[in-house]
């Protein structure tokens, strides 16, 4: 294996490591301390001024301060971490394709990374607001990245599937004619 692929493999790693940790540790502390109301980073269909207040009112001071901390400091890594692994991935999947269609396939994960960046600076302003500062522009604004992230990664994510699965179909098919 060479050093580019062993430093992919790492990157994997760090990226599956702390999606695990925000799943099984700050996800369920925020939810739980909001009455079991999601956080918005992990709504992908987005939420409703109505719905942001309502997560806003229901958030206890203990679920506010780890997703200001430890959510928020996870998710400053997370993106770049995503986004690098799937462009990486669905690059070397694609690399028969033509130059324009390769380019068209890796932006999807680069504007989810942007995206989410932009949705932690905007769900950062409406924590910091709280429900009765929160205004019906701050929630459009978080819940548009939070749309664009979720449907931009959703497309990488099954992209790379379906050349995972082709992938695996091509290895069946050789096995069966030896």
């Amino acid at each position: 294996m060479t050093t580019g692929w062993k430093i992919y493999w790492l990157l994997v790693l760090a990226t599956v490591g702390i999606g695990l940790v925000m799943s099984f540790w700050t996800i369920p502390i925020i939810m739980q301390s909001a009455g079991g109301l999601a956080p918005f980073d992990v709504r992908p269909t987005g939420y409703s001024f109505e719905d942001a207040q309502q997560f806003l009112s229901a958030l206890k001071a203990d679920g506010l301060s780890v997703y200001q901390g430890a959510q928020y400091q996870l998710d400053t890594a997370f993106p770049a971490l995503q986004g690098a692994v799937l462009v990486i991935a669905l690059r070397w999947f694609s690399q028969a394709w033509h130059a324009l269609a390769r380019v068209v396939l890796v932006v999807f994960p680069i504007i989810g990374a942007v995206a989410d960046y932009l949705e932690n600076g905007a769900v950062l302003k409406m924590l910091v607001a709280g429900a009765d500062q929160v205004t019906a522009e701050m929630v459009a604004t978080a819940n548009g990245w939070t749309v664009i992230k979720s449907t931009t990664i959703s497309v990488s994510m099954v992209a790379l599937l379906g050349f995972l699965l082709a992938a695996l179909i091509r290895r069946l098919r050789s096995g069966k004619a030896e």
